[in-house]
């Protein structure tokens, strides 16, 4: 019977058995002998500052507009605090023994206005390893959930398990406003998934060498370890904080007292009170003083007015509409959209309050019939016009819609 000549294992108990000469070797044993090598030659990472494409703060910005629309000002501080970050790693060790500080983000905003977006496009004009994770599935070490570590499981993972590279990469954590503490009281009860996920954030944050599994999910003590140092990964942090209006809202009346109280509210634009966010508000929705002081930059993302979700659907590369066309395309298909069908789509966005999210809900309830027929149909070209959409939005509920 055919076995392993290093392990002894038979062909049934391993997954592949490569034949030589006078005998064979099983993909455990490969798989033992490249990590010794490895491990006993050095693996040299393939990562380099030349691979980075590094621009210019406003050439960045330039960058982003082409896919982001609006958001100027979030877009101003995201270029210059990437800027910095990759600039800080690049500088060559000097006398004077000036040491910068990296600048992790932080990104407040109503959901669908671009947050995920923003720090997708920087990481591909960037060419680093960039990967996207959700805080809402952490809790503490030791809880049913994932362990902290896990953040950067998939950074390894899309940077090929070079560290070299993962370690000049960016984390964008999601839903961070999930991770809020519960109560005002810190001790009333154990908040695993709250106050105990943002502790064990603190030192991923800062940098430290931080234990990675490699798979990911639950640590144990048997399983191999990969050291990962967070000093120079970039994080940027991104959440709705839905109700934080309130907490700026009362701040910003209890600061105007006196005889000029009346006139300095009137100046205050109270249908978008997040351009006013400070780190206070941020404290007083539920996250830790010394997390907040690992996120230095704070900027926020503006709703979405009638102009930029119509400017959505037609103007970045990506597009809603070249998407559908480029769809249609492919099978042959001209697709256009008729005058007005725009606007009707942004009103019904505007209504359900989705965001640009909004607008692909409601893009996939009116082009549904369409992208289910016309492959099989033989036409050559379509043209959506509004009272086909209208009747196709007639027909479904729109309650659903609103939930979706």
């Amino acid at each position: 019977m055919d076995k392993c000549s290093f392990c002894g294992r038979t062909k049934k108990e391993v997954s592949i058995l490569i034949a030589g000469l006078e005998g064979h070797i099983c993909d455990h044993c490969i798989e033992q002998a490249y990590s010794i090598m490895n491990e006993e030659l050095g693996t040299k990472s393939s990562f380099s500052f030349d691979m980075v494409n590094l621009l210019k703060p406003a050439e960045i910005k330039n960058f982003l507009d082409q896919y982001v629309i609006g958001q100027d000002m979030a877009k101003k501080i995201i270029s210059v605090a990437v800027y910095n970050h990759y600039k800080r790693l690049m500088q060559k060790p000097d006398s004077d023994d000036i040491e910068i500080e990296k600048s992790n983000i932080i990104l407040v905003g109503e959901t669908g206005t671009g947050k995920t977006l923003l720090a997708r496009t920087v990481a591909r004009m960037l060419n680093v390893p960039f990967t996207i994770v959700d805080a809402t599935v952490l809790t503490e070490a030791g809880y049913v959930g994932e362990d902290i570590e896990s953040l950067l499981t998939r950074l390894l993972q899309n940077a090929d398990y070079d560290v070299k590279a993962a370690e000049k990469g960016i984390v964008f954590i999601d839903e961070l406003d999930k991770i809020a503490r519960k109560g005002d009281n810190p001790s009333i009860t154990r908040d695993v998934s709250g106050e105990g996920v943002q502790q064990g954030l603190l030192k991923l944050l800062e940098g430290s060498i931080v234990n990675v599994p490699p798979q990911g999910g639950r640590k144990h003590p048997e399983q191999k370890m990969i050291p990962v140092n967070t000093k120079n990964i970039l994080f940027i942090c991104g959440g709705a904080f839905e109700g934080i209006e309130k907490k700026i809202a009362q701040r910003l009346n209890t600061q105007v007292v006196g005889f000029g109280a009346s006139k300095h509210r009137s100046r205050i634009d109270k249908d978008n009170l997040l351009q006013y966010i400070a780190p206070q508000d941020l404290r007083a929705y539920g996250l830790i003083p010394e997390i907040i002081g690992r996120l230095p930059v704070l900027t926020h993302l503006n709703p979405l007015d009638r102009k930029a979700l119509r400017a959505i659907l037609s103007e970045p590369k990506n597009a809603l509409v070249k998407q559908y066309v480029k769809l249609f395309k492919m099978d042959g298909i001209d697709l256009s959209f008729g005058e007005g069908v725009l606007d009707f789509i942004v009103d019904k966005a505007i209504e359900f309050k989705l965001g640009a999210r909004g607008l692909r809900s409601i893009c996939e309830t009116i082009m549904l019939d369409a992208m289910f027929e016309s492959p099989s149909s033989g036409t050559k070209e379509l043209v959506i016009t509004t009272d086909y959409a209208v009747r196709k939005l007639e027909r479904i509920d729109m309650k659903v819609l609103r939930a979706s």
